[in-house]
This record gives structure tokens, sequence and C-alpha cells, in this order.
């Protein structure tokens, strides 16, 4: 992608210049400090009652509800540049709107070379946070885990989200204080959604979308045991603990040697993160405004399937942004977010599509115990964006299903088929059963167009000023349509 203007400290970015690759030079290790009386985890002034929105500001808080307040990157910027972050020649920040951001080189960068150098000791990292918070965080971290299995997986997200509550409740003593106040103030993913919105949702993305949201009320009730000594204005204010719990979860990256834990490092989450994108960038997505109304919008880049950087740390936590490959003049910097496959939980966490989205999953979770007992993963039950091609264990586990329930017998040996992948016997088993098979994928596949019809009718129905949300999910919804429309084309043609 050419970026021919951009907003770069209220100027034009310069005319392109060819820059070698850099290497780091390591700084001594910058401590941050802040006043004692107001440390990051000892005990704040207490607060009688929540503050009013407006008094963030005199308190010196960063106030996270105003979703249209610029963001000060730039004293981000020169506030990790003190404490030792560099940049290639030529990265700059760029937006087009002052709103969301990301980075442009305005030079050649040579593949495996730094783009970008983040030292630990601005690093935010979920280990060394339970190092510094100590027997606290602990016993709300037991208390998190008893809570519900599964969550002791997600500590290393729950220090970073209690580390981003003290630095906040520390207002303007904060060390991090630059940083916090460049970052976004309304997200669009699934912990940010309403009933209102799932209910607009085809049943998968409403279901990866409350898993979110259902993990973020395991953490709010783990702060509010008061073992975390944040002040009970920070800890009782829905916006803000959501505020920092949306922060974790979009801007960490994760690591897995020598030890699982995830980092944020300051600038480095800049790379490829912005609010939100909408839909493909060959599609225009329907935004409703408040007088429901329409109009089109055309939407941004993001997360690549195919990214240009990789987000790496080494053993003593520095950050290093490296070029995966040759980065042209006029590039944006993009990693990978995950698994680009399947859309849906991108969308669930971060609020956004993919730009370049090739497949999305076949939506069969009524079929889920077949997908497990057959051993099949989402990412094989796909079907193709462009051609609605149909992958082929999506006509195992709906064949699969139909043994189950006309001929046992059958369908145990369809199963041992499928486990020692005796691709020959599979096939004599779909070819004596392809009609049937059939009629169950069509009848699937037109069930989730009449739904998404439905769903988009509904969402339609709201206001934008009440429900923000509710372009991303129309978008989301349209790319299941256009799929599902596109598969059943060729299902018809089938038979």
């Amino acid at each position: 992608m050419k970026l021919s203007t951009c907003v770069t400290g209220g100027a034009l970015l310069a005319s392109l210049s060819p820059s070698a690759a850099f290497s780091p030079s390591l700084p001594r290790r910058a401590i941050l400090t802040k006043s004692s009386s107001n440390a990051s985890f000892s005990a704040v002034g207490r607060r009688s009652s929540r503050l009013p929105v407006s008094s963030y500001q005199s308190t010196g808080l960063i106030d996270v509800t105003q979703s249209n307040n610029q963001r000060d990157v730039y004293t981000m910027e020169q506030w990790a540049a003190q404490y030792g972050m560099q940049k290639a020649p030529g990265v700059d920040l760029y937006s087009e709107d002052g709103a969301d951001w990301q980075l442009v080189t305005q030079a050649p960068i040579a593949a495996g070379s730094t783009v970008i150098y983040v030292p630990s000791s601005i690093v935010l990292g979920s280990n060394n946070i339970a190092m510094e918070m100590g027997n606290a965080l602990t016993q709300a971290e037991t208390a998190l885990v008893a809570m519900e299995q599964g969550l002791a997986e997600r500590l290393p997200l729950f220090r970073l989200m209690v580390k981003i509550l003290a630095e906040w409740d520390a207002g303007a003593d904060s060390p991090y204080f630059p940083w916090l106040n460049s970052l976004p103030k309304q997200f669009y993913n699934g912990v940010s959604m309403t009933d209102a919105c799932f209910e607009c949702l085809p049943p998968y993305a409403s279901i990866v979308s409350m898993n979110e949201r259902n993990a973020y009320s395991r953490f709010v009730n783990a702060v509010r045991k008061g073992f975390v000594p944040l002040s009970q204005n920070t800890i009782n204010d829905d916006r803000v603990v959501k505020w920092a719990y949306n922060v974790a979860l979009t801007r960490f990256h994760e690591v897995w040697e020598p030890t699982r834990q995830k980092f944020i490092a300051p600038m480095a989450d800049m790379v490829s993160l912005f609010s939100y994108i909408y839909y493909n960038n060959s599609v225009s997505c329907p935004l409703i405004h408040s007088s429901n109304r329409y109009t089109t919008y055309q939407p941004k880049l993001n997360h690549s399937a195919e990214p240009n950087c990789e987000i790496l740390f080494d053993a003593e936590g520095n950050c290093y942004v490296q070029a995966l490959f040759d980065i042209q003049p006029g590039s944006l910097l993009t990693v990978s977010y995950g698994d680009p496959t399947n859309p849906t939980p991108l969308f669930a966490k971060y609020g956004f599509l993919t730009s370049d989205c090739k497949t999305i999953f076949c939506k069969a979770i009524h079929l889920d115990s077949q997908i497990k007992e057959l051993g099949y993963e989402y990412q094989d039950l796909l079907f193709q964006y462009e051609t609605g091609e149909i992958a082929p264990k999506v006509w195992d586990i709906f064949l699969y299903e139909l043994l189950q329930t006309n001929d046992p017998n059958s369908a145990g040996q369809f199963y041992q088929a499928c486990k020692t992948n005796d691709e020959a016997t599979k096939q004599q088993y779909h070819d004596h059963y392809f009609q049937y098979t059939l009629e169950a994928l069509k009848n699937h596949v037109y069930s989730i167009l009449g739904d998404v019809d439905q769903l988009n009718m509904k969402a339609q129905s709201y206001d934008l000023a009440t429900h923000p949300r509710v372009p991303v999910i129309l978008a989301h919804n349209n790319l299941v349509r256009d799929t599902f429309s596109r598969t059943a084309v060729l299902l018809d043609q089938m038979g």
C-alpha cells in the first residue's frame, strides 16, 4: 500500500529518502519513578464517590469516557524516546483522521533489520508485574482462578489489566501517563458489546463475543474482591475498568520462552493497531446514522494476513520490531494478530475484520460434538470467501452426523476412516450418501442466510448514537452473507 499524504505533527511527510537499517544502541536501563505518595501500587487518596465525567480532567486523570478525544501520540513518542525507544530513519506515525494511528515508513527498510526498539524499562510484562505487586495480586489471582475453570490461562492478561488500572489511578503522577493518554478510548469488540449487539450476531459470533465479555466480568469480580490496593473510585468505575481490560486485551504480544508471559511495548503497539476496520477493501458497508439514513463507509487497512513485520522480545524483555522482508517507502507497518482463516475470533477480540479475509468458519456449531469426536478444528471447516468453495472436512462432519442419526454402524466405520486418514473408505461413504449430505449442507447454508437477513434488519433498527458498534456488526454479517451466498450457488449447481 502506498501513502501519498499523512498526518505527522500537523505537516505532510517529507519526500522519500533512502535509509539504511539501524542497530539499536542499547541505553543504560532507565528507571521509571513516580511520587512516593502516589506510587502505582500503594494506596492512593480515597475519593468519597464515583467521579462524574466532568471531574476526570480536574483530578489529573485521563478521561476514557469521551470517544472523540484526540489521542496525544506525539507526546507519547517523545516520552518513549526519552527512555531509549529508537526508530529506523523514515518511520513515522501516520493517521488519516487524527483518531486512528499506525506507523508508516517513508524510506526503504531491508529484510531482517530492526524497525523499532523499545527498552525493557518501559515494557509492561506480566511476570514483572507479578513480582512488583506481590501478595496482593496473588490473592486476587487466586480468587479469579476459583471462579471458573480455564481462567488460569488468562492470568497474564489479568496482570496487565491491573497494572494499567494502577497507572491510571495514579493520574499525572504515573510515569506511563503519556502512553495512557495516547491510547484509544472506544472499542468495538465483544467486551464492549451489549446484549442488544449479541442479538444481532449469528450464533458462533455471538458465543465467541460473549465469551470475551464473560471473561472480563470475572476479571472485574476479582479486582473488586479488595485485594489490590486501587482506589474504590477506580475499581467501581465500569468505564475505566473496561477500558483498561480492552487496552490489555488488544495491545499485548505473547511469548512462550523461556516462560509464557504477555508484554505491551509502548510505541511498538502502534505498528498495526487501528481502532477498527469494517470490511473487505473492495466492498462498502452501510453505516447507520442517528437519523436512520444510510451512507457508504470506505474501510481502512488494519491487521494483515501477510504482515511485513514481527514483534520479538529478548530474554531481558527488550522489544524489537523487525522487518520480515524488504519494505518499500510509503508502506504501513503491519503484523499478524492471529489466524486469518477464521476472522470471527479476531472480530470478537479486536472489533475489526481483516482487510484481506479469504475464508470463514462454516458456522456449523450445532455439529460441535461431531467436530470434537473427529478431532477437527474450526480452521479445518471453512468456506472460501471469493468462491464459496467448501473444505472437505465440512462434508465429513455433516455426513458423520447423518450416519450417527440413521446408521450407527456405518457411523462407526466412517469415524475410523476419518481418524486413520483412510481416504478411500471416506470417499466411498461420501459417494454413497452424497445427496443426503448435499441436502443437509443446503439446509444449513440457507438457514444461515435467512438468519443473517433477519439479524441485519434488527441491527439496522438501532440508533447509532446509542449503538455505535452496529456498523462493524453489519460488516461481519455481510461477510457471512456474501460467503454463504457463493456457497449456496455451488451447492445448487451440484444438484
